[in-house]
C-alpha cells in the first residue's frame, strides 16, 4: 500500500473510532437504581439472592448500571415493596407478589398458588406456559413489570405450639400464613395472620400466634422458631415453591437501554438458580440441626390435608366467576400443572421412590 493510501485509510480508521468512542459511551449511561426488598439481612438466601442480582448487574455493565440493595424497613416495609415501585420511591423491588392478594387474588399466582406448582413446574409454566405475560398483565395495572428471581422450592408446612391431630384442631389458630394461603386456612376455621419475617418470633413467643409458618430448615432455624414450638409440620401445601420476583418500576424499566434490559432479565434468571441451588444445599444440614435441637418432624394428618384441598377448590371457583386476572392464570395453570404432572409421575416419582429406598439401605 502507498504511503499515502495507507494513511487516508489511518485517518478513516481514527476518525471512525473518534465517532464511535461517544456513541459507545452514550449507549451505556451510568444509572443509579435502589432495590428495596421484603427481606431482612439475617435471611441471607432470600436476602442474599437481591445481593448477588445487583452484584452481577454491575459486573456485566462494567459497573455503569449500579443498583444498591436495601432490606425490609430500610426504607420501606417489607409488605409495602409493590406500593414503593408503583409510586417510584425505588426504582426496584425484590417481593414476594402473593404478599398483596389484597389488593388482587391474582397476585397469588406468581408466589404460589395453594396446592399449585412445585418449582421445576413454576419456571416452566412462566417460561414457556404463558405464566410470565399473565402476570404483567397484571402488574402493568400498578405501572410495573416483574421477572422471576429466586424460589425457596416446597416450603415446610410451620411450626406449632400443638399438636395438630384433626381438623378441628385448626378452629381457632391464630397461624401466621404469607399471602393468599390464609383465605383457604380460614375457611377450614383458623385465623390467618400475615406478618414480615422480622415480627413473626415475638409474636409465637408472647403467645399472640399459635402456630407460624415460613420458608424451611435454613431460614426457620434462622428466626429462632424451635425455642418456642416444636411441632414442625410438613407440607406447606399453599407454597410447593416460594417464587420471589423482581418487580420494576414500568416508566424507568423503558428509560433503559434495551442492552441493560437484557442484563436485568439474564441476571433474574442467574438469581433465580442461585437463590434455589443455595436453598436446595444449606436446608437438609438446617434439617438435622433442628432435629437435634428439638423439633418434632410430623405431617399434616390426611383430613386436614383434604379438608384444605376441598376448601381451596371452592375458593378458587368463586374467584374465577368474579376475576378476570384469577380466571385467565388458573385456567392456564391447571392443565399446564395437570399435564405436567403425569409427566413427572413416570419419571420424577419413579426415580425419587428409588432412590430415596435406597438410601435408607446404604
Amino acid at each position: 500500500m502507498k504511503r499515502r493510501e495507507f494513511l487516508q485509510a489511518a485517518g478513516l480508521g481514527l476518525a471512525a473510532s473518534a465517532v464511535a468512542a461517544p456513541a459507545i459511551a452514550q449507549s451505556s449511561p451510568e444509572i443509579k437504581w435502589r432495590l428495596a426488598a421484603s427481606w431482612p439481612k439475617s435471611l441471607d438466601t432470600l436476602y442474599g439472592g437481591c445481593e448477588y442480582f445487583s452484584k452481577r448487574i454491575a459486573e456485566i455493565t462494567d459497573n455503569k448500571f449500579q443498583i444498591q440493595p436495601f432490606a425490609s424497613g430500610e426504607i420501606v416495609p417489607g409488605l409495602q415493596v409493590l406500593d414503593a415501585v408503583q409510586n417510584g420511591t425505588v426504582e426496584i423491588g425484590n417481593t414476594a407478589l402473593y404478599y398483596y392478594w389484597g389488593k388482587d387474588p391474582a397476585f397469588t399466582f406468581g408466589t404460589a398458588l395453594p396446592f399449585g406448582l412445585n418449582s421445576r413446574q413454576m419456571i416452566s409454566w412462566l417460561r414457556f406456559g404463558g405464566g410470565e405475560d399473565l402476570l404483567n398483565e397484571l402488574l402493568k395495572n400498578y405501572n410495573c413489570i416483574g421477572f422471576a428471581a429466586g424460589n425457596t422450592g416446597a416450603q415446610m408446612g410451620g411450626w406449632f405450639r400443638k399438636e395438630i391431630k384433626s381438623v378441628d384442631d385448626l378452629k381457632g389458630l391464630k397461624f401466621r400464613i404469607g399471602g393468599f394461603g390464609g383465605t383457604i386456612m380460614a375457611k377450614v376455621g383458623a385465623v390467618p395472620q400475615q406478618l414480615a419475617a422480622g415480627d413473626i418470633y415475638p409474636a409465637l413467643e408472647k403467645g399472640s400466634l399459635d402456630a407460624a409458618e415460613w420458608v424451611g430448615p435454613y431460614d426457620d432455624e434462622k428466626l429462632g422458631f424451635v425455642k418456642v414450638a416444636r411441632n414442625y409440620y410438613y407440607p406447606g401445601w399453599w407454597e410447593g415453591c416460594g417464587q420471589s420476583h423482581n418487580i420494576i418500576n414500568l416508566a424507568k424499566w423503558n428509560e433503559l437501554p434495551k442492552h441493560y434490559q437484557a442484563a436485568v432479565i439474564a441476571t433474574c434468571n442467574d438469581t433465580w438458580e442461585w437463590v434455589l441451588g443455595k436453598y436446595d444445599a444449606v436446608n437438609p444440614p438446617a434439617m438435622k440441626r433442628l432435629l437435634g435441637a428439638g423439633a418434632q418432624l410430623r405431617a399434616f394428618p390426611q383430613d386436614v390435608m383434604e379438608a384444605c384441598y376441598k376448601a381451596a377448590g371452592e375458593i378458587y371457583a368463586d374467584l374465577s366467576k368474579s376475576n378476570p386476572h384469577f380466571k385467565k392464570m388458573y385456567d392456564s395453570l391447571v392443565p399446564f400443572r395437570n399435564d405436567s404432572y403425569a409427566w413427572f409421575q413416570v419419571t420424577e416419582l419413579g426415580f425419587d421412590s428409588f432412590q430415596m429406598r435406597q438410601r435408607t439401605r446404604t
